[in-house]
């Protein structure tokens, strides 16, 4: 019995469960799952439907040198198992800093005191060193960061306003 985990190591290693009934559209939730930040965004539709339209100014488009699921190398450039819900560590890939919101595509979006550019499509930006992220957590060319946003398993739950993170199958209901 010496060798099995103890309850709290039970607990930080246990799936958390996310009500996302409350997230408007353009909006983040910040959680935390084994000890780290994780991102949950609700996408505006229009932001999904051209998440596919910057892929040349990204260094992995496909996802290929990512960690994530199987099932979300699968989603193509959504990188969700529901296209309006994003899922991802909150852990700049470069040395672990927490990435910062910058969801507006615009010309010239400023946050943090830099200046993301004119043809930024919205998504992430560590403030640390620069690294740039898509609202699919995928790293833009030439940034510190080696590869995409880390997705972690999850499932939806109930009517698909709950997320559980940890786990890759919804838990059954009794």
């Amino acid at each position: 019995a010496s060798w099995q985990p103890s309850a709290r190591a039970k607990a930080l290693g246990a799936p958390v469960e996310v009500d996302a009934s409350k997230l408007e559209a353009g909006q983040m939730l910040k959680v935390v799952w084994r000890g780290q930040a994780v991102f949950i965004v609700r996408r505006i539709k229009g932001i999904v439907d051209q998440m596919g339209n910057h892929d040349a100014m990204l260094a992995d488009p496909a996802s290929h040198d990512s960690l994530q699921p199987a099932y979300i190398k699968s989603s193509g450039a959504a990188r969700a198992r529901n296209p309006e819900y994003w899922v991802g560590l909150a852990v700049c890939t470069h040395l672990g800093c927490s990435p910062l919101g910058a969801f507006e595509a615009n010309n010239s979006f400023q946050v943090a005191g830099a200046d993301l550019g004119k043809d930024w499509p919205g998504g992430f930006y560590c403030p640390c060193h620069g690294s740039k992220y898509d609202l699919s957590g995928r790293v833009f060319k030439s940034m510190p960061a080696p590869t995409n946003l880390t997705v972690p398993p999850y499932a939806f739950a109930g009517n698909m306003m709950r997320i559980v993170i940890g786990v890759d199958h919804a838990p059954k209901t009794v």
